[in-house]
């Protein structure tokens, strides 16, 4: 898992946008159709699916670096989205009211969105884990 995590990987960009929109699509839906899912889990699935989206989307622009440093970069954006969330000039609220503001700054501070992102970002490494295959290493790279 170690050399998983820290390898430079080969990300197909094609496949990483696939699993962007369906995360997308998952994200939508689970703010749409709550009563699917427990009670409990209250707007949570959402930001969960949002910053495991923000891992997918990185891994289409850093389709080369570390699944590691890619979850720390997703984590650090989300967390800096959401510590954001507490500075509300007027410009900035304005841009909040908007659908887009809304899905990618969201609205309100909530201290346990950082432990959905933690979770989110975690789910992408796991679904990158399973399904990405095995990150490059030094002697495929001269075999080619």
């Amino acid at each position: 898992m170690r050399h998983f995590l820290q390898a430079a990987r080969s990300r197909n960009r094609a496949y990483y946008a696939v699993a962007v929109v369906i995360t997308i699509a998952a994200g939508l839906a689970s703010r749409h159709f709550p009563q699917f899912l427990p009670a409990c889990l209250g707007k949570y699935p959402g930001d969960t699916l949002w910053a495991m989206m923000v891992f997918l989307g990185l891994g289409i622009l850093f389709r080369k670096a570390s699944s590691l440093r890619l979850g720390l970069v997703a984590l650090a954006f989300s967390f800096t989205i959401e510590t954001l969330k507490l500075y509300q000039p007027p410009w900035l609220e304005s841009i909040r009211q908007t659908l887009p503001g809304q899905l990618v700054l969201g609205r309100g501070f909530f201290w346990q969105d950082f432990v959905a992102y933690t979770i989110g970002v975690l789910m992408g490494l796991v679904v990158e884990w399973l399904f990405a295959g095995r990150p490059r290493t030094s002697e495929s790279n001269h075999a080619k």
